[in-house]
């Protein structure tokens, strides 16, 4: 099993991505500033064989805490920096390579397998999907009341029904940038819910365009995803709330 650092300072970016990290075969740690990452690795005498580094950090981030991590690493340690928003080539220089953020555990594993100094073989990412990540659902169950995650998860559903109407319309004009770009906003806001399902389809919409076979077919599956994902959902609340259920004896 693949080592890796996550350096992060959001909290729930943190949280949600280090749960995808370790679903996806890697044994993960977590550092919530450039310091943190450092005092990490001095302490451990193994260096991770992945860092993951947002390049936006408290105290020491970017180029210079990728020059710093490089003395704590192995030669054949691959750094990628992260980001939410596209920088210019110089503010990741110092890194092996770069993901913008929100990215497919696909997309990392590709990276690696490219960047990968030693050419080892990377964790696979299956390539069936199930429609909910039970790993991120139960954690955002934790972090915050049950009433709020259905109404994040809706909020995601209705947005994902919304682009794929979009999606339809752009289809119909041929117009392959708009198309693209909403597939790609599906698949970024789902990944970070764990809808694995619909995320897995926006990504190979979001890649094969209007140059699909069939896209209207592939945009019909991934609208049956969502229904299959909200009637899911709508399952465990009723679970949910039979548990909680306070019965004559005691707790159902």
């Amino acid at each position: 099993m693949l080592t890796l650092l996550l350096v992060e300072d959001d909290e729930l970016s943190r949280e949600v991505l280090g749960l995808q990290l370790s679903a996806a075969g890697f044994q993960v740690a977590t550092a919530d500033s450039g310091d943190a990452a450092l005092a990490l690795l001095r302490a451990d005498p193994e260096p991770p064989d992945v860092v993951l580094s947002d390049l936006q950090l408290p105290g020491i981030s970017g180029n210079a805490l990728a020059q710093k991590l490089r003395q704590f690493c192995h030669t054949s340690s691959v750094l990628l920096a992260i980001s939410a928003s596209t920088p210019s080539v110089e503010s990741w220089q110092e890194f092996d390579g770069f993901l913008l953020k929100p990215f497919a555990m696909e997309a990392l594993s590709e990276a690696l397998q490219r960047e990968s100094k030693d050419r080892r073989t990377m964790p696979g990412v299956p390539t069936t999907t199930t429609p909910l990540d039970e790993a991120t659902y139960g954690a955002l169950l934790t972090s915050m009341p049950g009433l709020r995650v259905s109404e994040l998860y809706e909020l995601c559903l209705s947005d994902a029904e919304t682009r794929i109407a979009a999606m339809q319309q752009a289809g119909a004009f041929l117009d392959a940038a708009s198309f693209r770009h909403q597939a790609h906003t599906i698949r970024g806001s789902c990944s970070m819910v764990g809808a694995k399902e619909l995320e897995h389809l926006a990504g190979l919409l979001e890649e094969n365009g209007l140059d699909a076979t069939n896209y209207v077919a592939s945009l019909d599956e991934l609208l049956d995803s969502c229904h299959r994902l909200r009637r899911m959902l709508s399952a465990r609340r009723g679970e949910q709330e039979t548990h909680h259920k306070i019965v004559p004896g005691g707790v159902a």
